[in-house]
């Protein structure tokens, strides 16, 4: 036995083993395994927007004969990977959160990697996986704040801020294994204290919360505060891609200096389409999609009797075995839920993600709920 058939084996023991699922199709909130239906509740599609026919089909049928209407940018926007309807997207996407300029990246990932990479460098300082990674990758000196002491993060501030050029502090608004809200007006306190830079990143925010759809940091007020905006997508905007937003300096530093931008082929046109035609034609329809689901989780955390209000609710069981013994007893009864282990999450919290969408229901949650309680 080879190092690797060796590690493979060690996961599998620990039950640690990853698989991608066989998922025939998806329709609606439900996915198709095998001719079985499920209730889909480890998805990102938060309005329920990516398996939504009708809309699908007036897309097209709108769009197709439209000379951007490709499935390849085939080159880099720096090469010849652009055209007018990146440059609209940007405009529209900039103009939602009020900022002056917004740059398109293809991941989520690429684009918090690319960002952080290239905005500090060795012998400046920093505060999710691509966030880590992009840290790594500046080489400069970063320092983990505990998960929501700010405290904590201000001790760091007085301790270190001194010895920097440049610092800056990145967080998620909500974050993806807790479902739980960063205080991003703490984060702003601190950040105009100590001098610094200020990313957050609205991932899972982005379409869910605000008035015009642009998250956590919308509701309460402070996007004007906040240098730098990150959010995908590919979850509740049903696309692919993720963008930045910021003032127009950060932008064109962004142009020439993120690698993750630069050397990447650009997003496919009639991707790009499909997004900037959700923005500029079914505004009322997001934002319909986006009150149903906030009555979902309203009604679902007064159930719970929690004060997280997100669409993420981690189910802690403990360990690996247990936690991917109840998934398969839920998909018996065609619940889709996967496990989350250790080691991406801590010891002895390995748990079940829960991602609520805008059309499952209320009694369909509060079924899996018993269910779940059944093995506990």
């Amino acid at each position: 036995m080879n190092f690797y058939e060796q590690e493979l084996d060690k996961l599998k023991q620990d039950e640690c083993l990853r698989k991608i699922s066989d998922i025939s199709y998806k329709e609606d909130k439900y996915i198709v395994i095998n001719g079985k239906k499920y209730i889909n509740l480890s998805s990102n599609d938060y309005l329920g927007l990516s398996t939504n026919k009708a809309i699908i089909k007036e897309f097209i049928e709108t769009n197709k004969m439209d000379k951007e209407f490709l499935f390849s940018s085939a080159s880099a926007r720096l090469l010849t990977g652009t055209s007018s309807i990146y440059f609209k997207l940007e405009k529209n996407l900039a103009n939602l959160f009020n900022k002056q300029a917004c740059l398109l990246y293809n991941t989520g990932y690429l684009c918090n990697l690319g960002i952080i990479s290239s905005l500090v460098h060795k012998g400046d300082k920093l505060n999710h996986a691509s966030i880590i990674a992009g840290m790594k990758l500046s080489q400069a000196d970063f320092y983990r704040y505990k998960h929501l002491d700010y405290q904590h993060l201000e001790t760091l501030l007085k301790k270190y801020r001194a010895k920097y050029k440049k610092a800056l502090i990145v967080s998620e608004s909500v974050f993806s294994m807790d479902g739980d809200i960063a205080d991003i007006k703490k984060l702003v306190e601190l950040k105009n204290k100590y001098n610094c830079i200020l990313m957050i990143d609205e991932a899972h925010a982005f379409g869910v919360f605000g008035k015009n759809l642009c998250g956590i940091s919308e509701t309460i007020n402070v996007i004007s505060s906040i240098d730098i905006i990150v959010a995908t997508l590919g979850k509740a905007f049903a696309s692919v891609g993720a963008f930045c937003v910021a003032s127009k300096i950060y932008i064109d530093y962004f142009i020439n200096k993120s690698s993750s931008f630069i050397f990447s082929t650009a997003l496919a046109p009639v991707n790009v389409m499909w997004t900037n035609w959700l923005i500029e034609n079914k505004i009322d329809l997001i934002k319909e999609k986006q009150k149903k689901l906030n009555n979902l989780l309203k009604k679902v955390h007064e159930y719970l009797k929690d004060n997280r209000h997100t669409q993420i609710i981690p189910i802690i069981i403990g360990q690996n075995k247990q936690t991917i013994e109840i998934a398969k007893k839920l998909q018996q009864e065609c619940f889709f839920l996967l496990p989350i282990r250790v080691p991406t999450v801590a010891p002895n919290t390995a748990r079940l993600r829960l991602s609520l969408t805008a059309d499952i229901t209320f009694e369909e949650i509060k079924k899996m709920f018993e269910i779940i309680k059944g093995y506990l």
